[in-house]
């Protein structure tokens, strides 16, 4: 199983840590930039949790196993960490990943809460095991659309690739936009270039472009040519899955990556407690942390409430979900049973619909709040 054995920083020796398996994405084509995003919140609320007194004494240990964005990978890794003795599982940014750790998790009979998937059937069944701090996509893709709604956008394209998520996506907009008049038209890219694409575009006539591909490529390219054409430039291109967060974006696109709006999961404001972490996160990475980071800092403190309320057996952590009320760093994070949703879900982490400055592509504007 490739990724390390365990954080660095997070290590212990006599073999009383209590221990928690953390899946990120490490490598291609897993979304490498998320996933360290991802590790570094978990990292920090790690060493924040050891620094001050760990759980009932005992110091709390990271097992990180890199996922690739591979489910055999994800299933294999939680097949390892149960074995090696973990309390519970963490993590985790591709849904469709995560739904494989998630149903091996409630196979073995382990607590796993997931940090960043938002695939609403994380499990195909109801389980006690799972627990999720993101957002399912239904909610947060409802409020990305009814932003292209009251921008005036009736007639959209998505470019797609096949995928559960992608698919899921392209659903929930059109059951969206339908009622209200709008229309959403799939455009395939297995079958399509970045340059069929714009002639597809000017023969449909739509006024916004969804990029429902994969990061870095197709997004960047079917960006850098959508703004090359003239006959488009009346378009607006959008990202609901996040594409534009992260920095390697901006500095591969520059001002072509701008005016790109994307879904993130953060407060207007941040609270005393979410300024202290993004301050230690802002240090940790040496640029500005994403929502990503502070859904893993989030992941560890409910974990670690958990552990020191309710004790370190698996059941009992399960069993915690619906009765812990932490202070995260976006709000109070408690879980409940939603419709539709099989997993214990916070119903709801902020949303925005956020975009990078034309004018200034490294500030981020919020257009739109759900």
């Amino acid at each position: 199983m490739s990724g390390p054995p365990s954080s660095p920083g997070t290590r212990r020796a006599d073999g009383t840590a209590v221990r928690i398996g953390a899946l990120v994405p490490l490598s291609p084509p897993g979304w490498v930039e998320a996933g360290r995003q991802l590790l570094a919140g978990l990292e920090l609320a790690v060493d924040e949790v050891n620094d001050a007194g760990g759980i009932a004494g005992r110091p709390l240990e990271l097992v990180v196993r890199d996922t690739a964005a591979d489910p055999r990978k994800a299933e294999a890794a939680v097949d390892e960490l149960v074995g090696l003795g973990v309390t519970a599982l963490a993590g985790e940014y591709h849904s469709v990943v995560a739904r494989s750790a998630a149903a091996r998790a409630d196979a073995l009979g382990v607590p796993f809460l997931c940090s960043s998937a938002v695939l609403d059937t994380l499990t195909e069944q109801p389980t006690p095991w799972v627990a999720r701090l993101a957002p399912a996509q239904s909610h947060g893709w409802r409020i990305y659309a009814d932003f292209l709604l009251g921008a005036g956008h009736r007639r959209v394209a998505v470019a797609a690739e096949p995928s559960v998520y992608w698919a899921s996506g392209a659903r929930l907009l059109r059951d969206r936009l339908a009622p209200r008049g709008g229309t959403v038209t799939e455009l395939d890219m297995r079958a399509l270039t970045p340059a069929d694409l714009c002639g597809e575009l000017v023969a449909d006539g739509a006024t916004a472009l969804l990029l429902l591909v994969g990061h870095p490529e197709p997004a960047m390219s079917i960006v850098g040519s959508v703004r090359r054409d003239r006959r488009l430039a009346g378009i607006m291109i959008g990202a609901p899955a996040g594409q534009p967060e992260f920095a390697a974006w901006a500095t591969a696109l520059g001002d072509d990556g701008a005016a790109v709006p994307f879904l993130r999961y953060l407060p207007e404001r941040l609270g005393p407690l979410g300024a202290r972490v993004e301050a230690a996160l802002r240090a940790r990475l040496a640029q500005a942390p994403s929502f990503v980071a502070f859904e893993g800092y989030d992941t560890i403190a409910v974990l670690a409430e958990a552990l020191r309320s309710h004790g370190t057996d698996r059941a009992r952590v399960a069993e915690s979900w619906p009765r812990v009320a932490v202070e995260g760093t976006r709000g109070t994070i408690r879980f409940s049973r939603t419709p539709g949703i099989g997993v214990w879900q916070w119903a709801w982490p902020p949303v925005q619909v956020v975009d990078r400055d034309p004018a200034d592509p490294e500030r981020l504007r919020i257009l739109h709040t759900g």
